[in-house]
């Protein structure tokens, strides 16, 4: 076979040793990749559960959340079955939550009470769900045109308000119990005033019974909401104009037993035209 030769006379360099010496380069750093990754394994199984949890919780405690993150995940992957790492689980929770990674301290707060149904701390894990849930922003376009977030699908505040419901009828005597009941408070009102404003919204397209329907929802579920008067007004009004007077009667005299002033005077702001947007 003749090899190629160059315009002066000597043999070209032949692209299969190019080629040749490349892969020996990329083997050679794939190896080098593979020892330095194994030296690193090496050095996390070298050192103690306590010492890798210490150093962890320092850079928590530093306000280093980044780094405090890796290093927990590192020891609940090295040593999952330890006590320092059902520790670490929990404290990754905050850690993903001071740094800002909601959906990551959600699935973090789930996979601990999954796996842990009956821990001494579960309690914090379903505190910190709802906490999450209930402190998500509105995003960039509501802060823009400050949008009122009473009208907004209520998803994430029932979301929080059932894991915080959890921890106030679960475990009463949790240290968190206290703080979970008042959020639960302002949740209650959250999503008492979205249901109104959706039966406000039935009512004035005559909707009469889904108007009913929502207005019945808020005060079966929101006891002692400010907005369960205004529902009762809507139910009223809708089973009035159903002609269920007999219904309609007994929803005035629940009225009265309730709330002062006359139904009359809350039917005035709920039965505005919809075309009035001021």
């Amino acid at each position: 076979m003749l090899k190629p030769v160059s315009r002066h006379g000597r043999p070209a360099l032949q692209a299969p040793r190019a080629a040749g010496t490349t892969r020996l380069l990329i083997a050679a750093l794939c190896v080098s990749a593979i020892a330095l990754t194994g030296c690193t394994h090496r050095k996390l199984q070298q050192s103690s559960p306590q010492a890798l949890y210490q150093k962890a919780k320092h850079d928590l405690d530093d306000y280093n959340y980044n780094a405090a993150i890796k290093e927990f995940e590192q020891l609940t992957a090295v040593y999952p079955f330890t006590e320092q790492a059902h520790q670490a689980q929990l404290d990754l929770i905050y850690a993903y939550y001071r740094a800002g990674e909601t959906d990551s301290a959600i699935d973090a707060c789930k996979t601990f009470i999954r796996e842990n149904p009956t821990h001494p701390r579960v309690d914090y894990a379903y505190y910190m769900e709802g906490l999450v849930n209930f402190e998500k922003q509105p995003n960039a376009v509501e802060r823009l045109f400050h949008v009122d977030l009473s009208k907004r699908p209520p998803t994430t505040a029932k979301k929080s308000f059932a894991a915080f419901r959890t921890v106030v009828e679960q475990y009463p005597k949790s240290a968190y119990a206290w703080d979970a009941r008042q959020r639960m408070i302002y949740l209650r009102d959250r999503l008492a005033t979205y249901d109104v404003d959706v039966a406000r919204y039935y009512l004035q397209r005559g909707a009469f019974v889904a108007a009913v329907r929502r207005s019945k929802l808020v005060i079966d579920n929101y006891e002692g909401a400010p907005a369960t008067r205004e529902a009762l007004a809507i139910m009223i009004i809708s089973y009035e104009r159903l002609g269920m007077k007999t219904l309609a009667a007994q929803a005035r005299r629940v009225y009265a037993a309730n709330f002062t002033g006359q139904v009359a005077q809350v039917a005035a702001a709920t039965v505005r035209p919809w075309w009035h947007l001021w």
